[in-house]
């Protein structure tokens, strides 16, 4: 789940809705003018075409963070530089290579939930699936790919979707605002993509009280600084970890616990 912060001034609603029409638009022109993709379900645009899909796409995002066709649209057509980044430090690591050559998928088509529920407490598998039971997920509401204009950064931004929901289980956030922002805070030290970078920026504008204090003074020190050291976060092959104890993961990865336990709601505890 990926959330921004700001919420429209009723003198802004209608140019953040004009905004929205204009990624519709463009996004309904190319799916049914473009032809002769780099992969099943690519679509050509031209640098002027990313340009208005980005701003289209940031404002509707803006308006509605839970739009997640316009937060993909955002991060597929701003996040060029960052993919080059990634490529290259998955393409220096192993078992990141392996990943780009096999290509795996994170389905629920890929996914053996029976192996992964009858996997003992504290393993990865079993906390990754008691992550999705409870807060109601499932990997298969990440969205294809489609405007990233070459095949490989195409599969490493939809792996890094993916793997999203890994994250809130190596991070043990929920998926409650203050624990989205806190990952979000990770996402933009880790990956450089501007689209969570401008999350991170503006997701504590949605936080109150106790909640923005927590994300200040600990789970935003704390994130900013593990996912700033810790290994790159793509280069794992989650599923042939299932079974490895969450701990010695976290370990391997150099991402310490997180300070504070947030519950479902948001309230920490020490």
């Amino acid at each position: 789940m990926w959330l921004l912060a700001v919420q429209p001034f009723g003198g802004l609603r209608l140019k953040q809705q004009r905004c929205d029409l204009i990624a519709k638009a463009v996004c309904a022109h190319l799916t049914y003018s473009s032809y002769d993709g780099l992969y099943p379900g690519h679509i050509p645009t031209t640098p002027i075409q990313k340009a208005l899909l980005a701003v289209g796409s940031g404002v509707a995002a803006l308006q509605n963070p839970y739009r997640h066709d316009m937060v993909a649209v955002l991060g597929e057509t701003t996040g060029h530089l960052a993919l080059l980044k990634l490529r290259d430090r998955m393409k220096n690591d192993p078992e990141g290579l392996t990943i780009l050559s096999e290509r795996p998928r994170i389905r629920l088509s890929t996914l053996d939930l029976t192996a992964m529920a009858s996997l003992p407490d504290g393993s990865f598998g079993r906390e990754y699936l008691r992550f999705l039971e409870d807060n109601h997920v499932t990997p298969d509401s990440r969205a294809d790919v489609k405007f990233v204009d070459n095949e490989e950064l195409a599969y490493i931004m939809q792996r890094y979707r993916e793997v999203h929901d890994l994250l809130h289980t190596l991070l043990g956030m929920p998926t409650n605002m203050l624990g989205e922002v806190a990952v979000k805070w990770f996402e933009a030290a880790q990956t450089g993509l501007p689209m969570c970078a401008l999350g991170a920026a503006l997701g504590p504008l949605r936080l109150r009280g106790s909640r923005l204090q927590s994300l200040f003074t600990s789970l935003g020190p704390w994130a900013l600084q593990n996912g700033s050291r810790s290994r790159c976060v793509l280069s794992v092959f989650y599923e042939r970890r299932w079974e490895q104890r969450l701990e010695d993961l976290r370990g391997e990865l150099n991402i310490e616990p997180p300070p504070v336990t947030l519950g479902p709601t948001g309230k920490t505890s020490s």
